[in-house]
This record gives C-alpha cells, sequence and structure tokens, in this order.
C-alpha cells in the first residue's frame, strides 16, 4: 500500500540543499485571514454576551447545548468519579508521570534574594506566582491527559493558588483520562468549553469562568489565533506550530527504532514535521525501508502517511559535524541524538527545544513521564524560547531600598543623566535626597 510513499531526499551537498530545506521547514502559524475573522467575532461575542455566547458556541461548535451555563462546570466530584472509573493501570502511570512531572520541575523553583552594600543599600528581587493560570486542554481529535499534567503541575509547583482548565466535550464526552489528570493534578477549577470562546472566556472572564493571568496549553488553529488576539490582555505561554521532531543518526541505531519516533510525531497530525538526518546513505534507505514496512501497522497510518509526504525528509550529510550545524539551523522541537557519544555533540547543540541522548531515549517517553516538560518551542522558535517551566508562572519584582548615604551618593549619578536626557524632575527627585 505504501508505494506511492513519497519521503522527501535531500543532499546537504546538492546546490539546491539550503533553498529546499528552508522550503521544507516553512510554515504559516495563524496568517489565515479568514480564521482572524472569525475567532476577532467570537471574542467579540464571548466579551459582550459572556456566559450566554459560551451555550451558544457550545451548542454550534461541540453540538450539545447545556440547560444553562452553571452545566459548562465540571464538579470536582466527577473528577473525582472518573479517576475511580479509570484502570488501576491507568491509574498508576497517571500518577507516577505527575510525581516525575513535579519532581522534575520542583528543580527549576525560583526563591527571593537580596544583598547588603557597603553603604546600607539593599537590592534584591521579590519571586511571586501568579494568581490564576488558565489551561487549554484539547478534546478534538484526541484526548491528551498529558497536556493537563505538563501544564498543571509545574504552574502549581511555582505556587498559583488558582488553575482553571477549559477542554472542549464534542458531543457532550470527555476522557475520564483527562479529568482523572485533572484530578491528579489539582486543578481547582474545570470548564467544558473549547474554542476561541475559551480563551476569550479565560482572558475576559465572564459570569461563570474568572479571569485568568495567563494562558497556557496547545490547541488548533483557532484557539492558537486566539491566544495571539488576546496576549497582552493575558500572558500566554507561546503560539505553538505543529509538532516536531529532528532525528541525528550515526546509521548504527535499529532502522524500525527510527521508523517508528519519526511516526511518533507524523501520527499528531498532517502537518507534523519528521525529519532524520544521517551521514550513513545505506542506513538512511534502511529506514525508509522500515517506514514501507511498518506504516501498514499504524491504526493513525493515513495522517502518518500525509505528514511524511508534505513535510517529512530524510538527509544525507557528510559527517555528524555537519548534522549539528543543520540541526541548529533548524531548530527542532524535539532532537534525538541517536549516536554512539550523544554527551559529545551536546556542547555544539544551540538550538534545540528538547534533547533527547542515546539510542534508548526515545521522544515518546518525554512526551508522557521521564519528567522534563513537554511544551516547547516549535516552528524554529527553539532559538529564542524555551520549554514551558515554573518560571513561566512567577514573575519577579525588583527590590531597591536605599539607606541615607545610599540615596545621596546614587543621587548625585541620577541628577547628571537625569539632567542629560532633559528631565529635570527626575534630577531634582534625586537632588533632593543628596547629603549637603
Amino acid at each position: 500500500m505504501t508505494q506511492d510513499l513519497l519521503i522527501k531526499k535531500l543532499n546537504s551537498q546538492d546546490v539546491n540543499f539550503q533553498a529546499d530545506l528552508d522550503a521544507l521547514l516553512h510554515v504559516d502559524l495563524v496568517s489565515d485571514h479568514d480564521v482572524t475573522r472569525v475567532v476577532d467575532d467570537i471574542i467579540a461575542t464571548v466579551r459582550r454576551d459572556g456566559d450566554q455566547a459560551l451555550v451558544a458556541y457550545t451548542q454550534k461548535f461541540d453540538r450539545w447545548t447545556p440547560e444553562n451555563a452553571s452545566d459548562l462546570e465540571i464538579s470536582r466530584q466527577q473528577l473525582e468519579e472518573a479517576l475511580a472509573r479509570i484502570s488501576d493501570d491507568a491509574r498508576k502511570a497517571l500518577q507516577q508521570a505527575a510525581d516525575r512531572v513535579k519532581q522534575y520541575h520542583k528543580h527549576q523553583a525560583q526563591s527571593s534574594w537580596q544583598y547588603t552594600e557597603a553603604d546600607g543599600t539593599v537590592l534584591g528581587q521579590k519571586i511571586t506566582p501568579l494568581d490564576t493560570v488558565g489551561v487549554y486542554v484539547p478534546g478534538g481529535k484526541a484526548s491528551y491527559p498529558s497536556s493537563v499534567l505538563m501544564n498543571v503541575m509545574p504552574a502549581k509547583v511555582a505556587g498559583v493558588e488558582n488553575v482553571i482548565m477549559v477542554v472542549p466535550t464534542p458531543d457532550g464526552e470527555i476522557s475520564d483520562l483527562v479529568l482523572a489528570a485533572a484530578a491528579i493534578a489539582g486543578v481547582d477549577r474545570v470548564f467544558a468549553i473549547g474554542g476561541a470562546q475559551a480563551v476569550a472566556a479565560l482572558a475576559y472572564g465572564t459570569e461563570l469562568v474568572p479571569k485568568v493571568d495567563k494562558i497556557v496549553g496547545p490547541g488548533n488553529v483557532f484557539v492558537a489565533c486566539a491566544k495571539r488576539a488576546v496576549f497582552g490582555q493575558v500572558a500566554i505561554d507561546m503560539i505553538a506550530g505543529p509538532s516536531e521532531i529532528l532525528v541525528v543518526c550515526d546509521g548504527k541505531t535499529d532502522p524500525d527504532w527510527i521508523a517508528m519516533d519519526l511516526f511518533s510525531q507524523a501520527e499528531h497530525d498532517e502537518m507534523a514535521q519528521s525529519i532524520l538526518i544521517s551521514p550513513d546513505a545505506d542506513f538512511l534507505l534502511r529506514v525508509e525501508q522500515s517506514i514501507e514496512k511498518l506504516l501498514p501497522t499504524l491504526d493513525r497510518k493515513e495522517i502518518v502517511k500525509t505528514s511524511l509526504q508534505s513535510r517529512g525528509a530524510l538527509i544525507t550529510v557528510s559527517s555528524l559535524e555537519e548534522a549539528i550545524e543543520i540541526t541548529n539551523h533548524i531548530a527542532p522541537e524535539h532532537l534525538e541524538l541517536s549516536v554512539e557519544d550523544p554527551e559529545q555533540w551536546l556542547p555544539s547543540i544551540r538550538h534545540a527545544g528538547a534533547i533527547f541522548m542515546g539510542r534508548y531515549t526515545a521522544e515518546a517517553l518525554g512526551d508522557y513521564c521521564a519528567g522534563p516538560n513537554h511544551v516547547l518551542p516549535t516552528s524554529g522558535t527553539a532559538r529564542f524560547s524555551s520549554p514551558l517551566g515554573v518560571y513561566d508562572f512567577q514573575k519577579r519584582s525588583s527590590i531597591i531600598y536605599c539607606s541615607e548615604q545610599g540615596a545621596s551618593d546614587l543621587g548625585k549619578v541620577a541628577s547628571v543623566l537625569a539632567r542629560g536626557e532633559y528631565l529635570e524632575a527626575h534630577a531634582r527627585s534625586a537632588e533632593y535626597r543628596i547629603k549637603k
């Protein structure tokens, strides 16, 4: 069935390689004007009509009608009932994953600090958790309890008191695993709403849904567009693009393993991207053969096939050094270093959301239970962005406490600079504190 499968093959030595690579990497994030118009209308309607709009959009997009707005809230009792309904194995796996995610993120927690200068002036930084955070959990093509854990646990470690979760419920159905994960993670309130209307409700608040300070979590193009639209009214984590994996392999890993690693991201959706780079051309051929052999065994084979055809690639390079150079250009969300000595190459990696080192470290482990966050920068934004973490749920305030002598000494400096900027009030304010 896979005779027509065409995964692009690139060679770094070809004249047009760089242009071909950049064309492969290119993806438009939330640039559809029709989507923008729809999202802007939804946001405006939610701001105007509040809960009434949420009920109407739930009927329109999720195909069920709440009797009243309060039916959109999922109670704590319902979360606990879902936790009790799932299998013992599922409950144990969720708890183990939650414990590992929590333990990892505890290492990221920052503390306030200050120091005292010789003249008694005190300088420092105060760390404060955000008051209220909204977590968007997808509920359309698939359900993601792992997204609950990855978004909620660092917020709770940071000390956020109110974590508000929203999740779409197509046809009134919702995954017990998602609700169970919310119970384990300690979500404070859950609402059965999704799409741009959920983002609007979190950003501006309704009678039912609290207004939050920051919105995190992945979603479809309408959710991404809505997050961009409300940025400034609230903070957001990022505008996430399609999932992606880049594997750098020396040719000594089982090709079936590598093929399945590529599938693991391609199965997310048709726009996901899976790329393999190797200096061993024969190995790339064996991986291609593994792709054709294993693809028919997948439940989501049509999605994987479309993803590989449209955005996948096997890239031949002259050396692992060149593979690392190309990796830094791509700045992948997930990077697997499936090589003999991955630590040798780690110092050379400048841009990657998460780095999976060695032949045994499948990216899928990071998605669920390794511990580090799976919310990662996509579409090359690893050049300037980091994984979601505790630091995303804390804010910093500067502390300045001048002694009398410190105010006098600093006042002289400030006076000169302020007058150089022709800001007389600034200068005179500082000058009042200068000791005569």
